[in-house]
């Protein structure tokens, strides 16, 4: 399988923004993250995106956390344009702590620790998915998280073995210039009798997770017939669901399918893009993915991968998955930027988020099909 990441690179400096001034004492240790005003950055949308105006997060500041000492190497399935600022921000917040994070696609990652066996030196592998943490915690390369950790967030979005950071949910953008949300269908399945043009990337990871979700909540066939009726309506290929999106704003289609944060993406660049958010109900359009963190079964100190993770969910880097990368927190003190609905708000079908991992008979099924791969 092949998990892509085109997430748009970020200039390291634009942390947080629109909290500069904050409030919170648990937060006044962590200026540097947040930034102030002799950063030279440019003007990033926030009144377009939703972030002007944020208060202060909620959560458990890194301050409150337990200082990290020692050395720790993060194998990150995540871009590097993306959470690098962060992770470099959590590295150099501890003068005793010396981290080494390698950034390549997830798969390659649980590839390499598979591999490399009990000589691997990765200790926490941290990915863009739940289906490679499942694929890895499959191969017993993994091991239980402390308790401290795990009930940091809703049991929906962790195992004994790993546990989500942010979450994402797909969406369907559509193009407000030719339909309301109410034109569209609240069932994905009857997406095949939409009279609009559509796009996909059917190539990109995230695409293949929500086809791999209808194969398990619809059926091989049913998922088949699906992907055939779509494909043969002419819906569009793009290379990724940030180029969906955009085409979608620019009225090359009327609606697509998509992680929601791709559509902030759009609006963040031009809060009048001709673009909203539209929902499914129950269903694979409606699926809730995360992205995520595990501790490597030969990690040399457990406690301190625990501690790295627990960085992930604190405060400051759950505002950060909502402000610089759109993401939800998964963290209940943190709200999302937008106008999305919450996550208890959304309606998501009941799936094994580790079920995810098995994309191949996926790529297979749509190879079959006629997609653009």
């Amino acid at each position: 399988m092949t998990q892509q990441n085109s997430d748009d690179g970020y200039d390291r400096r634009r942390f947080l923004a629109g909290m500069t001034a904050l409030g919170a004492a648990g937060l006044a240790g962590c200026t540097d993250l947040l930034g102030g005003e002799d950063d030279e950055t440019p003007d990033i949308g926030q009144i377009g995106s939703g972030r002007a105006g944020r208060d202060a997060p909620g959560g458990t500041s890194m301050e409150e956390l337990p200082d990290l000492e020692g050395e720790l190497t993060v194998y990150s399935g995540r871009n590097e344009f993306l959470v690098g600022p962060l992770v470099d921000y959590i590295n150099d917040l501890y003068d005793d702590f010396d981290l080494t994070p390698r950034y390549s696609d997830s798969t390659t990652h649980v590839n390499a620790i598979i591999d490399e066996g009990d000589g691997t030196p990765a200790d926490v592998f941290y990915s863009v998915n739940s289906g490679s943490l499942g694929a890895l915690a499959d191969e017993g390369r993994t091991q239980a998280l402390p308790d401290e950790v795990a009930e940091t967030v809703e049991e929906e979005f962790r195992t004994e073995q790993w546990i989500g950071t942010s979450g994402r949910g797909r969406t369907v953008p559509y193009n407000t210039n030719a339909y309301s949300a109410e034109d569209l269908p609240e069932n994905i399945m009857e997406f095949t009798d939409f009279e609009g043009d559509l796009g996909w990337a059917p190539s990109y990871g995230s695409c293949q997770a929500f086809v791999t979700a209808m194969r398990i909540l619809e059926g091989e066939e049913a998922t088949r017939e699906w992907v055939e009726a779509i494909i043969d309506n002419g819906i569009r290929s793009y290379p990724d669901e940030f180029a969906a999106a955009q085409a979608v704003a620019d009225g090359e289609v009327d609606a697509a399918f998509t992680n929601h944060y791709y559509i902030q993406r759009v609006l963040d660049s031009n809060p009048e893009a001709s673009i909203s958010t539209a929902f499914t109900s129950g269903d694979a359009g409606a699926v809730f993915n995360v992205a995520g963190a595990t501790i490597i079964d030969a990690a040399d100190d457990t406690e301190l991968a625990g501690n790295f993770i627990r960085h992930l969910l604190s405060a400051e880097a759950q505002e950060y998955f909502a402000v610089e990368t759109f993401e939800y927190p998964l963290i209940p003190e943190v709200d999302p930027v937008g106008d999305l609905p919450t996550i208890d708000e959304l309606s998501v079908p009941d799936i094994d988020l580790a079920e995810l991992s098995n994309l191949q008979p996926t790529v297979d099924l749509l190879q079959d099909a006629g997609a653009n791969l």
